[in-house]
């Protein structure tokens, strides 16, 4: 090859990757300086103890701490508990509306989908109130139950540890149920129809279709919502801090919620709150590994 052509590609080539990097660089540095110089400083804080700049080094301490901190025990149940149901029945919930949704055959498809996916940007604040006036002890739901006999006398929903949980887990459902539901609709609109027209011929019926066709289709989409949904429920703090303030004592107390409380409710101490933040890190990639496993192992 002619030197003076080699040169020229070899600089066009320096000059695309120059072009490409300056493209992506802004968009670098901001993540770096939002997102993983925070998590640098917030790994480091979690070995130091104190509030504002006078802070100590206590190494370990404040990990050694978690596991004799009845509040931290407490609130990370009451975390599990929320993810463990609430999880679950959300994706169940969004895999049914979203082949329900996905019917060709079903009129005003758009109106359905968006009544759906309206609670995920329904304001918080709005939508909390809703629900506390809900299920107040005078409100409509009680009012219903007591109408209709199915209880004596009003729950007190908002003061029973048990119905608290309840109500959060329904709002979190209700939330973001139509969320999840656009990424499986979407999935679904990418499985040819000519798979189940083979299945329609050789006898299948819609509910053999539905089990092995469409699930082992929505696998992948599967594993990316459970484990998102699992990692935004490990964070819960919107629902509790809203329509409960962790109450009643700490029944629904989630982890965030005590990390806001040990930041700016509390005595400030910083660098346990980070500690206790970090606690959220690593059942985040427990649960991920946990689910990745299942999914490898149910192929």
């Amino acid at each position: 090859m002619n030197p003076n052509k080699k040169s020229l590609l070899h600089s066009l080539e320096m000059r695309k990757k120059i072009m490409s990097w300056s493209f992506v660089s802004f968009s670098v540095i901001l993540i770096s300086i939002f997102y993983f110089y925070p998590m640098i400083k917030a790994l480091i804080l979690s070995f130091q103890s104190g509030a504002g700049t006078n802070l100590s080094f206590v190494g370990l301490d404040n990990y050694k701490r978690l596991f004799s901190d009845p509040t931290f025990l407490t609130a990370t149940k009451n975390t599990l508990i929320f993810l463990l149901f609430q999880v679950p029945i959300m994706v169940v919930m969004a895999i049914f509306f979203s082949v329900l949704l996905n019917n060709k055959t079903l009129h005003l498809k758009g109106l359905f989908r968006t009544i759906v996916f309206l609670p995920a940007v329904t304001s918080l604040v709005a939508y909390s109130i809703v629900f506390k006036t809900l299920f107040a002890n005078e409100g409509i739901i009680n009012h219903l139950l007591v109408q209709f006999h199915l209880v004596a006398q009003p729950i007190a929903f908002f003061s029973s540890p048990f119905w608290s949980k309840f109500v959060i887990i329904l709002a979190i459902t209700w939330r973001w149920t139509g969320y999840n539901m656009i990424f499986f609709l979407s999935a679904l609109q990418n499985i040819d129809e000519e798979i189940y027209e083979a299945a329609r011929i050789d006898g299948a019926s819609a509910v053999k279709q539905f089990f092995t066709i469409t699930i082992p289709m929505l696998r992948p989409v599967i594993l990316f919502s459970s484990i998102t949904s699992t990692i935004g429920t490990l964070q819960l703090f919107d629902e509790p801090m809203n329509l409960t303030q962790g109450g009643p004592g700490n029944a629904t107390t989630t982890i965030s919620q005590y990390i806001y409380n040990l930041s700016f409710k509390y005595t400030p101490d910083f660098g346990y709150a980070a500690a206790v933040s970090y606690a959220i890190v690593i059942l985040v990639i427990i649960f991920s590994i946990i689910q990745f496993k299942a999914e490898e192992k149910s192929r």
